[in-house]
This record gives C-alpha cells, sequence and structure tokens, in this order.
C-alpha cells in the first residue's frame, strides 16, 4: 500500500519549476496579445502608459525568455467576454493567423481566469499564458539565490493551484477510499490541491528560515555604523548597471526586463570617508501579479529599512512619467514616502540617451523643484553626474549626523586615526607647528564615544 501511495503522488504532484520552464522553450515562436479595454468617453489619466507602450513592454518581457516574438498584437476591447477574454470574431481570426504562422506560445497581456485559458488554447491550438504566468517564468529563469528560488516556487505552485482544472488531464477521476468501507475517496483534484498545500507549507517554513538568517545578517550590518542606501526603480531603469558604476562591482547589468532578481549589498566609501551600504534591489512593473508582490515583499526588506533610497529613472524611456508613478505607487504600498526629499533621491538616468534638446528640457523641469527635492542627471554607462549623485547622498545622510570641530596637538596620529575610521573629516587645516585644525561628522552612535575622547571638541549648529 505504501507503494501505491508513493507512486500516485509521483503521478499527482506538481511539476518542478525546471519542468514547467522548458514548457516555453527559448526560440519558441510566440505571439504578443494585447488586449486593452477602451473607456469611451472617459479621458486618459495623465500617468497612464498608452496602449503601444503596455505592448512593447510585454514584448520585452516575453523576449526576456528568449521567445521569438513574431508579431505584437494590439486589440482593443469594448467589452470583457467571460469565456475567452477577446470577443469571438477577434479569436477566430487570431486562431487563423496562428495556424499560417505555425506560432507555438500566445501570451495574453493580462490576467485570464483558469477557464479562459483553457478556452483559447482550444481556439488557438497552442500554448496559452497570460501576464502573470509570464512573469512567473521569468522569475523562475533569474532567480539565483536559495530565498530567490523558493519565492519563486511558492508563487509558481499558488498560481498553479488555481489552474488544476486546466493542467491535468486526470483530474476527473476519483480514487477508491482505503479499507472496506472507504468509499468514493477523495477526488484527483482534491489530491493534487493537497499535494500542492504540502509543499507550499514545506515552502513557507524553508522561507521563514531564510528569512531568519536576513534578519541576522542585516542586524550583523547594522552594527556597524554604515547607513543603508538602496537602489529602487521600475525594472531595466539601469539600477545594477549603477551599482556596478558606484561600486566596481560585476552585477548581472542587461538591457533586460528583471535581470536583477536577488538583493545585492556592497560597502562603498563616499568622497568625504563616510562609508555606506549600496543595496541593489529587484526591479518594478506595473501589474504585478499578487502573488510576487507577497513573496518578494522579503527581498524589499533593505529599501524598506534603508537610510536613503536612490529612486532610479529611465528619463530617456517615452513611458518614464508612468513607469514613475508605478514606482511611487509600490513605495507608499511599503510605507515609505516618495515625495520625501531628505530620504529619497530620483536619479534621471540615461543622459547619454537624450538628445541636446531633451536634455534641456529635462534640466528644466528638475530646476522647477525644491532644492531638496531635486533630481540628479546621471550616466551610468559613462559615468556623467555620479559625482553629484554621491554629493547628494552625502547630504541626506548628512542631515542627522552632527558636525564638530577640534583641533589636534602635533603628532597625535592615534587620534587622527580613530577620527578617520569613526567618522569623516570634512575640512583639514596643518599649522605650522604640526597641529591639526578639524571639522568632522559622527554618525549619530558614535557621538559618545567622540565626547568622551575629545572633550574640548565644539559642536557646530
Amino acid at each position: 500500500m505504501a507503494a501505491s501511495r508513493d507512486n500516485e503522488q509521483e503521478r499527482a504532484a506538481p511539476k518542478p519549476l525546471d519542468e514547467i520552464e522548458r514548457d516555453i522553450a527559448a526560440n519558441t515562436r510566440a505571439y504578443v496579445v494585447g488586449p486593452y479595454l477602451q473607456k469611451r468617453g472617459v479621458a486618459a489619466d495623465a500617468n497612464q502608459r498608452s496602449f503601444a507602450a503596455r505592448l512593447d513592454e510585454a514584448a520585452g518581457l516575453a523576449a526576456a525568455i528568449d521567445l521569438t516574438v513574431v508579431e505584437p498584437v494590439q486589440v482593443l476591447l469594448t467589452a470583457l467576454r467571460p469565456a475567452t477574454y477577446l470577443g469571438k470574431g477577434k479569436v477566430e481570426e487570431l486562431a487563423e493567423r496562428i495556424k499560417l504562422e505555425e506560432i507555438g506560445l500566445v501570451v495574453m497581456d493580462c490576467a485570464l481566469s483558469p477557464v479562459q485559458q483553457r478556452n483559447l488554447e482550444k481556439a488557438f491550438g497552442c500554448k496559452v499564458i497570460d501576464r502573470t504566468g509570464l512573469i512567473l517564468e521569468i522569475f523562475g529563469r533569474r532567480a539565483r539565490t536559495k530565498e530567490g528560488a523558493l519565492q519563486v516556487e511558492l508563487a509558481h505552485l499558488n498560481y498553479q493551484k488555481s489552474r488544476l482544472v486546466r493542467s491535468w488531464t486526470h483530474l476527473e477521476r476519483q480514487r477508491g477510499g482505503f479499507g472496506f468501507l472507504g468509499g468514493p475517496g477523495e477526488t484527483q483534484i482534491e489530491a493534487d490541491r493537497r499535494i500542492i498545500q504540502e509543499r507550499m507549507s514545506k515552502i513557507e517554513r524553508d522561507l521563514e528560515q531564510v528569512k531568519r538568517t536576513r534578519s541576522l545578517h542585516r542586524a550583523s550590518r547594522k552594527r556597524v555604523p554604515y547607513p543603508i542606501v538602496a537602489l529602487v526603480g521600475y525594472t531595466n531603469a539601469g539600477k545594477s548597471t549603477l551599482f556596478n558604476r558606484l561600486t566596481s562591482a560585476e552585477v548581472l547589468a542587461q538591457d533586460m526586463l528583471f535581470a536583477t532578481l536577488d538583493p545585492t549589498a556592497r560597502a562603498i566609501k563616499l568622497p568625504h570617508g563616510a562609508r555606506i551600504m549600496l543595496s541593489d534591489t529587484v526591479g518594478f512593473i506595473s501589474d504585478l501579479p499578487t502573488q510576487l508582490v507577497a513573496a518578494f515583499r522579503a527581498t524589499l526588506e533593505d529599501a524598506i529599512e534603508a537610510d536613503v533610497l536612490l529612486h532610479v529613472r529611465d528619463v530617456a524611456h517615452e513611458d518614464t512619467q508612468a513607469q514613475a508613478a508605478d514606482v511611487q505607487a509600490i513605495l507608499r504600498d511599503l510605507g515609505i514616502n516618495p515625495d520625501d526629499g531628505q530620504r529619497v533621491i530620483e536619479v534621471w538616468n540615461k543622459a547619454d540617451l537624450l538628445d541636446p534638446a531633451e536634455r534641456e528640457r529635462q534640466l528644466g523641469i528638475a530646476s522647477l523643484r525644491p532644492a531638496e527635492a531635486r533630481p540628479v542627471l546621471v550616466s551610468a554607462l559613462t559615468g556623467e553626474g555620479i559625482e553629484r549623485l554621491t554629493r547628494a547622498i552625502e547630504t541626506r545622510i548628512a542631515h542627522s549626523r552632527p558636525v564638530y570641530s577640534l583641533a589636534l596637538a602635533p603628532g597625535d596620529g592615534k587620534s587622527l586615526a580613530w577620527l578617520h575610521a569613526n567618522g569623516e573629516i570634512l575640512r583639514r587645516e596643518d599649522a605650522e607647528d604640526g597641529s591639526l585644525q578639524l571639522i568632522v561628522r559622527l554618525p549619530p552612535e558614535r557621538e559618545g564615544a567622540f565626547s568622551a575622547r575629545f572633550p574640548e571638541a565644539i559642536r557646530q549648529s
């Protein structure tokens, strides 16, 4: 009986992620369909991205898993059909084109119900995935850390659980019960749901352990008095390229949506000597699947706890305003005020892609903002504006840090070394007799030790 039960679980268990990913092979010929609902008589919101831009983004997502996008197809709808999402005539038209073009996959840039997905697959004669399935596919291929892989698998299982009716053909069968009076037992679909739920529960327990480990790492970082500066922004805004520019690291940075999924942190020294912990995070995107909002919240914990956030924007993108609005909305969901100029710095990246007229226009827009909330125009690729950015970071960090003036006796190298290790020397004047006049800035947690060591120091207003 035990062997029988093992065989049953092996048959009914959901597919591992690598098998799911192989279902959508590289270079599969694909259509990307953008079925967008037109709202008659309603003015478009100023921040709402155009249908063309949304379709272009969906095609970019498909390209991110190496699909060969034969054609992006925009379909404007006046109403949504419960059975197929699209109207009957459009379904028939697409089915004909799919057959002629020998399309193996259709990506629908919307959220489909399991019934709609099944009906479209029958009509088209090929595999159909929606926006949620596509993003899950990308995340499944990009995650590298244990935490990232667990979060993706959890989201995948959650998604599969709602689509069991579509996923397997054996689900309508029933198993007999055990013993003489077993009765009909549970249906195969119930068995599949139970197996998925058991796996999800195990992953959740594993994730809790990983989160505890991450919290210990964060606690150890807090004991080192480094402020945390986190990069946030829309996917493909150039965060990883900027991270590499600032840290001289070699984090994967490609012109690709969701090139970075796993958080990365490095300690760097700013021009005045202050050390910071710079953290790269997963990119945001509009209409992020709800399963992933919850699953990837842990990867954004560095952003939530950061002293300074760099909101990196692709200022050369036609949809930069809409992308910024999406990021700001997610930051608010995380309890962060995106308009807090003392904590959030807008970094207008990809300045190298702007022509002179557009550059002047962007600089004019930036100059209209208050000085403390003014964006910094940079090019992570060429290094333009990086010095201005590091100064802006220093200014934000210094906001809550005390500044002192003090004098050191000639030859007091030990005290000078302590100041270099524990604070920032903003100004140094060497007298003829070898004494030093210094202006220093300190992290708040070092102020007590500093005052005990240098009681004659004078705090600046």
